[in-house]
């Protein structure tokens, strides 16, 4: 099954940090694939923007070796790459000061395309940005720019990087990027929800016994050991990814598939939830891997840090008060030196309420599995008789849809960054965060944070390798449950 590609209006996107790690890895790479495929048009152009000395043949350069160098070729022809690069420029420029801002002016003064403007810098920077877009007349009101996380560190960081750029941009005109929510399966599970009269009447604490949603990483904090020890895995991960994960395994049904009415439904989820009880959450830092100690230190050796008090892994209990939900426990986890790298979204039905099966002794739940990374797909737990002989003995089994298997080895496998793009050129925020929305995950993350800053906790160290602290097994234990095992 092949994909069917919709172009977009021709457009100029400026990527502001052109010469960073997330443009090379990911960007450049997913929009060559997007050219490739079809979807941009040949009027489009890439400009890159950073203070690296270079001219624009030495950033096709560079921007030849990032695609080659991250999964961008695939079967491309050089004809096909060369006639990408064609469409790529770039501009030196100083965020802070007035260095190359008129040749970006010049640039972009009347073409009549879709502007967007991707802030790949650190958050310091895009007051900056902003203002600079502002006075040199960049940010007309159809203007589009794009930000990414961290977005601030707390209530009172976010709500005044809020307001900074509000004082250039229209809401409408900001998308706030979390990449997870431009995976395949992310949008499948709206689409299995809300399009499937299957599931969503089960969608309650009537049937639902218990929500997990786990993260795991193999590796660690690598060379972002400084940034990493400032966040930690409740602002790096929890705050964002995970919440945003849930906001959409727990929202109400919207009452049309649009931006803000997909949003306001998220916003409610962020509002019904219940503070975290000290006891409901569990931190911890991995340790060595056993053998290989100094190429896979313990997390304070990798922060350099050896008092660091930031968790590499943290795993909490929470509920959602409202009528849907009331009584259902959300398990959230996330951890790095996990494992198995694994995201995974897993919905746990209630047994039912009487078996009629004298001969079957066995605990049998039907469970929904969303794997959302590696391998995407969809799995529902089903209970079957064993077949043979020898009296009703039941088993459980999947029905599992991997989507490379179940739509064929062509279906096009589209990177959440090259959805997401599209999505701003497009002008469509439905996958993308509103002010609001982030504020309210500040303030029921902060809270939480503010809690074990204040009883002095300390994270428990957990080996690499495995899934977690003991304790957080402890945290499912005691109400009768336990985690899925994490999966490659």
């Amino acid at each position: 099954m092949v994909s069917r590609v919709i172009p977009v209006d021709p457009f100029d996107l400026v990527i502001f940090g052109g010469t960073g790690d997330l443009a090379r890895r990911k960007i450049l790479p997913g929009l060559f694939r997007r050219f490739v495929a079809g979807q941009m048009p040949a009027t489009a152009r890439i400009i890159g923007a950073a203070r690296t000395k270079l001219d624009s043949a030495g950033y096709r350069k560079m921007a030849a070796e990032a695609i080659e160098e991250f999964g961008g070729i695939g079967s491309a022809s050089a004809d096909t790459l060369k006639a990408f690069l064609d469409q790529v420029e770039y501009v030196a420029i100083d965020a802070k000061g007035k260095a190359g801002w008129a040749d970006l002016q010049k640039l972009m003064q009347g073409t009549g395309k879709v502007e967007a403007y991707y802030f790949s810098v650190a958050p310091s920077l895009f007051g900056d940005l902003a203002e600079r877009l502002q006075q040199w007349g960049m940010a007309d009101k159809d203007a589009r720019i794009v930000v990414e996380k961290p977005f601030g560190r707390d209530l009172v960081t976010a709500q005044a990087l809020n307001a900074t750029l509000a004082t250039y941009f229209d809401e409408k005109q900001i998308y706030r990027i979390d990449h997870y929510l431009g995976k395949e399966t992310v949008q499948n599970l709206m689409a299995v929800r809300f399009g499937n009269m299957l599931f969503e009447p089960l969608w309650n604490a009537q049937y639902v016994d218990h929500i997990q949603i786990t993260v795991a990483e193999t590796v660690g904090v690598g060379g972002r050991g400084e940034y990493y020890d400032r966040s930690g895995a409740m602002r790096d991960m929890v705050q964002n990814h995970l919440m945003q994960l849930l906001c959409l395994i727990a929202m109400e049904p919207p009452a049309r598939f649009d931006p803000d009415a997909v949003r306001d439904e998220k916003l409610k989820v962020i509002r019904a939830l219940d503070p975290v009880l000290p006891h409901h959450i569990n931190r911890g830092q991995y340790d060595a891997e056993p053998g290989n100690e100094e190429s896979h230190p313990n997390y304070r050796v990798a922060v350099g840090d050896p008092r660091s008090k930031t968790e590499s892994f943290i795993a909490l209990k929470t509920q959602i008060s409202n009528w849907r939900w009331s009584g259902t426990p959300f398990y959230l986890r996330t951890g790095k030196r996990m494992s198995a790298r694994s995201s995974e979204i897993t919905v746990v039905f209630k047994e039912t309420p009487h078996s009629i099966f004298a001969e079957d002794a066995g605990r049998h739940r039907n469970v929904l599995s969303i794997r959302l990374q590696p391998n995407e797909g969809i799995t529902l737990g089903v209970t079957i008789k064993e077949p043979g002989p020898g009296g009703m003995r039941l088993i459980d089994v999947p029905l599992d849809m991997t989507f490379a298997e179940a739509l064929g080895e062509d279906a096009e496998q589209v990177d959440a960054y090259e959805r997401l793009i599209m999505d701003v050129i497009r002008g469509n925020q439905t996958l993308f965060m509103r002010g609001d929305e982030v504020e309210a995950a500040w303030a029921w993350t902060d809270p939480i944070i503010q809690g074990w800053e204040t009883r002095g906790e300390v994270p428990k160290f957990y080996d690499s390798g495995t899934d977690g602290t003991t304790d957080s097994h402890e945290l499912m234990r005691r109400d009768g449950r336990e985690w899925r095992k994490v999966s490659p």
